[in-house]
């Protein structure tokens, strides 16, 4: 990631990078009696959907907000049963993912998982390392403050090893240490629910997206809702700082 704020738009004016916070799981599964697991597995359709279209509508990078670095704190069963789901997806998804040719990445502290979720990781990004379709990139044990403070201390560190001079840290560089730092920046963040907040999630990469916010929970979040984001970003002129008549000269 350079210090530029945004990348050139793809083919019908449709964004390169997709993020979504997938938030809701458990007040659907609250409004029909169930508990909160079963929110959970319900929402894993709505994953296999919106990834479905998005690969459709040739999105080059979906970014899933899978389980932030705060979500420890919740009830130990639900935790449980979230690893179990995650393990499931990993063992159960990945060859259909390669199937279509969609290459795999997971960003976060994935040390805090267990041994056999992190072989796991390791195997479905070796398998669909060479994919050329879309880029899943699943956010697990993620924390945008943790990204930021991660590279600041990687860059601290090749200053403390005289690799780096201190004025020379700039966006550019602190930007190539941050996650995703080879992707195009986030052009638009979708979260569900109702919620207007971005939880802690690519603080970074968010700088200049523009917000798609709906009352839908996740479970009933699928492909034509999917669709609706999208038409929505296309009705957006995106000024990065510049005026609307600067917008429409330069034919951004």
């Amino acid at each position: 990631m350079t210090s530029q704020p945004f990348s050139p738009p793809s083919a019908g004016g449709l964004p390169r990078h997709v993020a979504v916070i997938m938030d809701g799981n458990n007040r659907w599964a609250r409004a029909r009696g169930l508990s909160g697991i079963r929110g959970h597995r319900a929402g894993v359709e709505s994953v296999r959907a919106v990834i479905r279209r998005a690969a459709e509508r040739d999105i080059d990078t979906l970014t899933l907000f899978a389980f932030s670095s705060e979500n420890w704190k919740r009830p130990a069963a639900e935790v449980n049963a979230l690893m179990e789901l995650f393990l499931i997806a990993l063992k159960r998804e990945v060859k259909k993912l390669h199937s279509h040719g969609i290459r795999l990445s997971v960003i976060g502290r994935r040390e805090e998982f267990s041994a056999s979720i992190q072989q796991y990781i390791e195997r479905a990004e070796a398998m669909t390392r060479d994919n050329q379709g879309l880029h899943l990139v699943v956010a697990a044990n993620y924390g945008g403050r943790w990204d930021i403070t991660s590279a600041a201390r990687r860059l601290a560190q090749q200053v403390s090893a005289g690799e780096l001079a201190p004025e020379a840290i700039d966006e550019e560089t602190l930007g190539a240490e941050i996650s995703l730092a080879d992707e195009a920046p986030v052009d638009l963040c979708i979260r569900t629910s109702g919620e207007q907040r971005i939880s802690n999630f690519l603080l970074w990469q968010l700088a200049y997206a523009e917000f798609y916010f709906t009352p839908e929970l996740w479970p009933d979040f699928g492909a034509e809702a999917f669709d609706a984001a999208l038409d929505a970003y296309k009705a957006r002129q995106r000024r990065f700082g510049m005026s609307p008549e600067q917008v429409e000269a330069h034919g951004a």
